[in-house]
C-alpha cells in the first residue's frame, strides 16, 4: 500500500499540470465572418444571417459581430469578428459576454442600424431583436436611472455653459505660424468648402461624373463635377473633384483607405485632400472624394516633361516632406499621431500639384504603426506593394516584425527609387534619355521573383547618374553640390540594409539645407511635351 501512494500522488500532479496547461491555451473565436451581404431580415424577432463563411478570429480577444442596417430599400447584414477594447464604426460594444447576439438600435449612423456581439462560436449566425418581454424592461430600467440621469443631465449643462463662456472671453490667437491650417491656395487644388461642410452628413453629395483619368488594381478615378447648389442650372459654380470608385468586392480596400483619410492627423499640404467617403450602394459602389489635381501623377509627368534644377527640389523636397509626415508620431503643432507606412509609394501613387509640389496619395496598402499592433496583426498584413518598388527584405518576405520601424525603412527604399525618377529625368545631369521607371530592363509588370533577381541576387540598383562627366552647356553653372548630394541620399535610402537607411525626415532635412542652390541654375525653363492637363495613369 505504501509503494502505491506515491506513484497515485505523482499521477494527480501530473493530471493537475496538463489541466493548467491547457486552461492557459486559449482557443480563438470561430465566427461567421460574411462582411457585408444583401439580407430579407426584416428586423424582427429571430433572424439567420445567411452567412456560409466561419472565420478564425485572428485576435484571442475577438468576439462574434453582427450589424444589421436599413437604408431606403437596401437591408444588409454585416458580420465579422472583432476586438471589444476597440471601436467599429465609432461604437464601444456591449454585451460582448453574452452566448446570444442581442440586438440593439444605434441612432445616428446614417441609416437604421442595429449591433450585437456575443462571445460563443459562431453566435452571431442566429441574432434576435428585442422581443416584448425585453420592451416592459425598460420602463423599470428607466426609472431606476432616473435619478442618475438627472445629474448627469446637470453636470453636462454645467460644462455646456462653462465652455461657452470660457470661448466667448478666450483671446484670439493666431496661429498662422505655430499650427497652420493647410489649405492649398490654388484653385484647382483647394478643397471644396461645400464638401467639408458634409465631410460627417449622411446625405451624397450632388457630383457629376465627368471622364475617368486613372484605373488601378482595385478601383477607377474619375474626374469630376462637384454642384455648390441644389438646382442645377448653367450659371451655378462647379468645383472639380476626382472621386475614386471601388466596387462592391473592393470594400475592404476602400475601408481601409477611409480609415485613414478620416484621420484628421493626415492633414498636410503632401498629402492628397481627403473631402469625403460615400456609400452608394443603389449602384454597389464605394466612393472615395478628394481633391483633383490637373497635372496628373509623377509618373505621367516625369514621362512628358524634362525639369531644371528647381524643379526637381520643389518635387524631391516636397515627397520626402510628405513620407516624413506619414512616419511622423507628432504633428507640426508637436500634437501626438499614430505613425503610418505608406507600403506602396511609386511615382505613380504621387500626384503633381499645381505649383509643382507632390503629394501623396493611394492608401489602400496603408498601415497605422499603432504600438498596441502585435506581432501576429503586422504578420497578417502581408506582403503587399508593387514588386518593381518593394525594399529588398519585403520581397524576402524578412521584415522585421517586431520593430514597427522596418515598415518605414521600406517606405524609404520605395522613396528612393521615386528620387532616381526625378532626377534621371533633370537637364542639370546633362543629357537627359526618355523616361524609364526603376530597372527599366525588366518587363513592364515585374514579378517578385524577377525582382528578387535584380535586387537581392545581383544587388543591383538604377544607374546614379555621373553629372562629373557631363558636358552639357549649363554645366558650368550648375548647382553640383546640389545634385551630388540628391544622389548620395538616393544611395543611403536605398541601402541593402535597412537600419543604415536614412530616414524620411533626414531626407527632407537635407533638401532644405541645399534650398537656395536652386538660384544658381541659369538654365531654361523645363521643356513641356504635352499639355498641362493629363491623364493619371496607375501602373498596379
Amino acid at each position: 500500500m505504501s509503494s502505491f501512494k506515491p506513484a497515485s500522488l505523482s499521477f494527480h500532479a501530473h493530471s493537475l499540470l496538463l489541466f493548467s496547461e491547457a486552461s492557459i491555451m486559449k482557443v480563438k473565436r470561430l465566427c461567421k465572418f460574411c462582411d457585408i451581404q444583401v439580407t430579407t431580415c426584416a428586423g424582427k424577432g429571430i433572424c439567420n444571417v445567411d452567412c456560409g463563411i466561419t472565420s478564425i478570429c485572428p485576435n484571442d480577444d475577438d468576439v462574434c459581430v453582427s450589424i444589421w442596417r436599413k437604408k431606403d430599400d437596401n437591408v444588409t447584414f454585416d458580420t465579422v469578428c472583432h476586438n471589444p477594447a476597440q471601436k467599429l464604426y465609432g461604437l464601444v460594444l456591449e454585451d460582448y459576454n453574452n452566448s446570444k447576439c442581442m440586438m440593439k438600435e444605434r441612432k445616428g449612423m446614417g441609416s437604421q442600424f442595429f449591433i450585437c456581439s456575443c462571445s460563443e462560436d459562431e453566435c452571431n449566425e442566429n441574432i434576435h431583436f428585442n422581443s416584448n418581454e425585453d420592451l416592459q424592461v425598460i420602463p423599470v430600467i428607466l426609472v431606476s436611472l432616473v435619478p442618475l440621469l438627472v445629474v448627469a443631465v446637470v453636470v453636462i449643462t454645467f460644462f455646456y455653459f462653462y465652455r461657452v463662456y470660457c470661448q466667448r472671453h478666450r483671446p484670439r490667437v493666431d496661429l498662422s505660424e505655430d499650427c497652420p491650417i493647410l489649405i492649398d491656395k490654388e484653385g484647382s487644388d483647394s478643397s471644396s468648402t461645400h464638401a467639408n461642410n458634409l465631410n460627417h452628413n449622411t446625405e451624397l453629395l450632388p457630383i457629376e461624373l465627368d471622364v475617368q483619368v486613372g484605373k488601378g488594381r482595385f478601383a477607377e478615378v474619375y474626374k469630376a463635377k462637384l454642384k455648390q447648389g441644389s438646382s442645377v442650372s448653367e450659371e451655378q459654380g462647379f468645383e472639380t473633384v476626382a472621386v475614386k470608385i471601388f466596387s462592391y468586392e473592393e470594400y475592404a480596400s476602400w475601408k481601409n483607405e477611409k480609415e485613414i483619410f478620416s484621420d484628421a492627423d493626415l492633414r498636410h499640404e503632401n498629402v492628397l485632400h481627403f473631402l469625403t467617403a460615400e456609400e452608394r450602394k443603389m449602384h454597389n459602389q464605394y466612393w472615395l472624394i478628394t481633391a483633383y489635381q490637373p497635372r496628373g501623377n509623377l509618373q505621367e509627368y516625369l514621362t512628358h516633361h524634362i525639369i531644371n534644377w528647381h524643379e526637381l527640389w520643389l518635387l524631391g523636397s516636397s515627397l520626402a516632406c510628405g513620407v516624413a509626415h506619414l512616419h511622423s508620431d507628432h504633428t507640426s503643432c508637436g500634437r501626438y499621431k499614430v505613425p503610418i507606412a505608406h507600403r506602396d509609394i511609386k511615382s505613380s501613387n504621387i500626384l503633381v500639384k499645381s505649383d509643382l509640389t507632390c503629394c501623396l496619395c493611394d492608401f489602400g496598402l496603408a498601415l497605422r504603426l499603432d504600438n498596441a499592433l502585435s506581432v501576429d496583426e503586422l504578420a497578417n498584413s502581408g506582403q503587399v506593394g508593387t514588386a518593381r518598388y518593394m525594399a529588398p527584405e519585403v520581397l524576402e518576405s524578412r521584415i522585421n516584425l517586431e520593430n514597427i520601424e522596418s515598415f518605414k525603412q521600406a517606405d524609404v527604399y520605395s522613396m528612393a527609387l521615386v528620387l532616381w525618377e526625378i532626377i534621371s529625368r533633370c537637364s542639370a545631369i546633362g543629357e537627359v534619355k526618355e523616361y524609364k521607371p526603376p530597372f527599366g530592363n525588366l518587363r513592364e509588370h515585374p514579378c517578385v521573383e524577377s525582382m528578387k533577381d535584380s535586387v537581392l541576387r545581383d544587388r543591383g540598383r538604377p544607374e546614379i547618374p555621373n553629372i562629373l562627366l557631363t558636358d552639357h552647356i549649363c554645366a558650368p553653372l550648375l548647382p553640383l553640390q546640389g545634385i551630388q548630394m540628391v544622389c548620395a541620399s538616393i544611395e543611403d535610402c536605398w541601402d541593402h540594409d535597412p537600419e543604415a537607411r536614412l530616414t524620411a525626415q533626414c531626407v527632407a532635412e537635407r533638401f532644405d539645407d541645399f534650398e537656395d542652390l536652386d538660384k544658381l541654375s541659369d538654365c531654361s525653363d523645363s521643356e513641356e511635351k504635352i499639355p498641362e492637363e493629363i491623364l493619371v495613369v496607375d501602373e498596379k
